[in-house]
């Protein structure tokens, strides 16, 4: 039976589906995934996959995809990051009898994709992605889909989408936002770019991006005619948004640490979940967030978790009707929602274009708020200061700049002091590295067989 292509496999193997979970690293489990599909979701992704590590590392494909039969799963897509489509092809062929799709991620943005030279990052490289999903196309069982990131321009935008159409791809999913808008410099998704690629191509398209309630579900698909909506944060913070219901905290909390006792994932997803699904509050009960970052059990999590819940309602016993909490904070905290991330403090056009994280990070550290990692590094050594005029100043390596050795009689730092008495044959006593010439190396060895 030959596989089903574009709409038809949209409408045949995923049900037509409307709401969507997005591939997330470490967040789109197993667990999170069987939570999502009892409260709304049609069809969801895998986390995203190494396409090298899965070829050649036979646990990796047990932790991530070959663990045990769940029909409740389905339909399923795995997606995976690769640059090269013999390797593409080779995890897609061991991953295709365990989902209804396989999924190239080229929307993935982090630096992590930059150094591997994936995700978004191949966005430039047109000739090496038609290769790849020509490749698998022609090879697979299953379809092959891709998740894009956009262009800033959409006519380029466009033409991408259709040469991923004309290449083979099944289906399309596209993120509204180009690759250097992440983190404090996301900005809005283009819903622009997203109806334009609609209206070019004749496969299915699943939009992402703006996506905070059903009612953004709605209003995506009526105004840009996508076949799908595709939800990550928004899904992260209240897996109840395709139900249209906003659910007290502790009732999708109880109910997923309950699913992972049937389907063990590592505690550190676990904990990740439970810091989106309680974010709102923890701004409230800020002692409990440390608690919850130490534990180093599942049942620990859950007595966190418990206690999280008594101190909700012990809020919400003392809420008196039109009282607002001190500091701008939400109202019901214990109601599952929506976070809005906020934006860099100069980021539009008028002001010279967006900031990059690096000064945003650098104009903060002039403030009198830590970032996130400097508050980690704080709570580990309460002692530690941040103070750039209280460091010690080291005297510098003559080569590299690095601290240079104490006792280093050359003024080098160890790695420099290393090369320089390897290269001179010169011993270096204040560092202790003392090296022996070819000749005198040979002349131990040759004593030390005729001694054996």
């Amino acid at each position: 039976m030959p596989k089903l292509q574009g709409f038809e496999f949209w409408s045949r193997t995923l049900g037509g589906a409307r709401h969507v979970v997005a591939p997330m690293v470490d967040q789109s489990e197993l667990a999170w995934r069987l939570l999502s599909r009892r409260h709304g979701a049609q069809l969801c992704y895998t986390p995203m996959l190494h396409a090298q590590v899965f070829v050649r590392d036979a646990n990796y494909r047990k932790d991530n995809l070959y663990c045990e039969v769940c029909p409740e799963d389905r339909p399923l897509i795995v997606q995976f990051c690769a640059n090269d489509p013999e390797v593409f092809v080779q995890a897609a062929l061991l991953a295709q009898d365990y989902c209804d799709a396989v999924d190239l991620n080229l929307g993935c943005p982090q630096m992590i994709a930059k150094r591997g030279h994936y995700g978004a990052f191949l966005q430039e490289e047109w000739d090496l992605l038609q290769r790849m999903i020509l490749l698998a196309h022609e090879k697979l069982s299953v379809p092959v889909t891709c998740k894009i990131r956009v262009f800033p321009e959409i006519d380029k935008t466009v033409k991408y989408a259709q040469m991923l159409e004309k290449a083979g791809c099944q289906l399309l999913t596209v993120h509204g936002r180009t690759k250097e808008q992440k983190g404090p410099l996301s900005g809005t998704a283009s819903w622009e770019h997203i109806k334009a690629v609609r209206k070019a191509v004749t496969i299915p398209v699943f939009a992402n991006g703006n996506i905070q309630c059903l009612q953004d579900v709605e209003r995506c698909i009526r105004d840009t005619g996508v076949q799908g909506v595709m939800s990550a944060e928004g899904n992260l913070h209240n897996p109840a948004l395709f139900e249209g219901r906003s659910p007290a905290v502790w009732e999708l909390a109880e109910e997923y640490l309950d699913i992972v006792r049937q389907h063990p994932c590592p505690l550190s997803c676990v904990r990740a979940h439970l810091f989106k699904l309680w974010h709102h509050t923890l701004q409230v009960h800020r002692q409990l967030r440390e608690e919850l970052a130490k534990v180093k059990t599942l049942e620990g999590v859950a007595a966190v978790s418990q206690e999280l819940k008594l101190r909700c309602q012990e809020d919400m016993s003392r809420q008196k009707e039109g009282e607002k909490p001190p500091g701008g904070l939400p109202f019901f905290h214990w109601i599952c929602q929506p976070y809005f991330r906020p934006g860099p403090r100069e980021g539009s056009k008028e002001n010279g274009g967006a900031r990059s994280k690096r000064a945003l990070e650098e104009e903060e550290a002039g403030t009198d708020v830590l970032s996130k990692n400097k508050q980690k590094k704080q709570l580990r050594n309460p002692h530690k200061t941040f103070d750039p005029s209280l460091k010690p100043k080291y005297a510098k390596c003559d080569q590299c700049g690095n601290p240079k050795g104490n006792r280093c009689v050359f003024n080098l730092c160890r790695g420099c002091c290393k090369k320089r008495a390897f290269r001179e044959a010169a011993d270096c006593p204040g560092h202790g590295l003392l090296f022996k010439t070819k000749l005198e190396k040979s002349l131990a060895w040759k004593g030390a067989r005729q001694l054996s």
